[in-house]
């Protein structure tokens, strides 16, 4: 069972600058998400499973961890219309390795790089919400919208995942 995350401590990111990090991208290279310039999304899940595995036992019984695939897609499908809506960047982010989410973009056809937290350098300096399963130290669900470097809006307590980018593109465009 995930343990509960004080609301109050993913609330208070509004207003936060990205910390000076680097994270692997799925498309070669790294991301400095306190660099860009413009509107960046940036979506966390906890993780994809591979497609010819089972998921981590007992994962549908732990809350808000199932439906990485649909907010992927969900993302996926309307990113053309996050664009025109002002993001100038979408991005996934899981402590997943690079190769591991490299399997996830091709699988999904994703427009968009994943970006790799595997050694937690963002999650602590941002004291992100994770869980353990089998092992693993993973992010709960939380989708930021970042302006120039700054944390403008935080979406979290998504209790379904399909919908998070249109409840993002809502935001981006009735502000």
């Amino acid at each position: 069972m995930t343990p509960a995350y004080p609301l109050n401590r993913v609330a208070s990111l509004t207003g936060r600058s990205l910390p000076d990090i680097e994270l692997t991208a799925t498309r070669g290279g790294s991301v400095n998400l306190s660099r860009l310039s413009g509107v960046t999304v940036v979506y966390t899940y906890p993780r994809t499973s591979p497609p010819n595995e089972p998921a981590i036992e007992g994962w549908s019984e732990i809350p808000g961890a199932k439906g990485c695939t649909p907010q992927s897609c969900g993302f996926r499908d309307h990113f053309a219309d996050l664009s025109n809506a002002g993001a100038t960047h979408v991005f996934g982010l899981s402590t997943q390795t690079t190769e591991y989410q490299q399997e996830a973009v091709s699988r999904l056809h994703l427009p968009f790089p994943l970006l790799s937290d595997a050694q937690l350098i963002l999650q602590q300096s941002l004291d992100l919400p994770v869980f353990e399963a089998a092992g693993l130290t993973l992010l709960h669900r939380v989708t930021l919208i970042i302006r120039d470097g700054v944390i403008e809006k935080v979406f979290h307590s998504i209790t379904d995942p399909a919908t998070n980018a249109a409840d993002v593109l809502g935001y981006l465009t009735d502000g």
